[in-house]
């Protein structure tokens, strides 16, 4: 099979999050769709791995924030690449509970969900949530997967759904933590010493050269 087929699926960037026993966590989805209008469904894909997962798990309850293309892309590296297992991926963001759940301010809008079902698969669950809460953040034009690889120039995290091994790009500069590879007009060299990374805000330290 072509694969390739795979990537002209389109798909959104949310944060989904719920409770650890009271602390807030999260991480980052790409595959997340409404399935009915009445009640209101939504369905989300979680690798196995994610702490989060097993936290929805547990709690049976999911929030999903709808980013938007001017949301802070360092919300992206925060909660796609660390675990909330050892991090706590709220600390210093701007969030409140919403609709029962913990759900960050910078978005375009937020859905609060019950677990009603889940399917499993290999590698994910995919959790089927009635919305029982929801509304608008600060709007905006919700951001897509696709802003977010060709403008935003993020990589995938290898939990995600849509992974696939990206080919290196050689003489250029690339985060170890998130896989950002810098590509500025500027050379990676000149760049002010605190230059952060536009995706997971970590400094020039951790890039290395390709």
């Amino acid at each position: 099979m072509d694969k390739s087929v795979l990537f002209r699926l389109t798909y959104g960037v949310y944060l989904c999050t719920s409770w650890d026993e009271g602390r807030p966590v999260g991480c980052v989805a790409n595959s997340a769709m409404q399935i009915t209008s009445d009640p209101a469904t939504v369905a989300v894909s979680i690798h196995h791995k994610n702490y989060t997962h097993r936290c929805i798990a547990d709690t049976g309850y999911f929030a999903l924030t709808i980013l938007a293309k001017d949301s802070d892309p360092k919300l992206i590296g925060r909660f796609g690449f660390t675990s909330s297992e050892n991090t706590d991926k709220f600390e210093g963001i701007d969030w409140a509970v919403r609709g029962k759940l913990p759900v960050p301010a910078d978005g375009a809008a937020w859905l609060s969900c019950k677990v009603v079902d889940k399917w499993e698969t290999a590698t994910h669950t995919v959790f089927l949530g009635e919305v029982f809460d929801g509304g608008v953040l600060k709007g905006g034009e919700p951001m897509t997967y696709a802003y977010y690889h060709d403008v935003l120039k993020g990589k995938t995290a290898v939990n995600a759904p849509t992974y696939r091994e990206e080919s290196a790009e050689k003489g250029k500069y690339r985060c170890k933590l998130c896989g950002y590879v810098y590509d500025g007009e500027v050379p990676f060299e000149e760049l002010p010493e605190d230059w952060v990374c536009p995706v997971c805000g970590v400094g020039k330290e951790m890039f290395e050269r390709i």
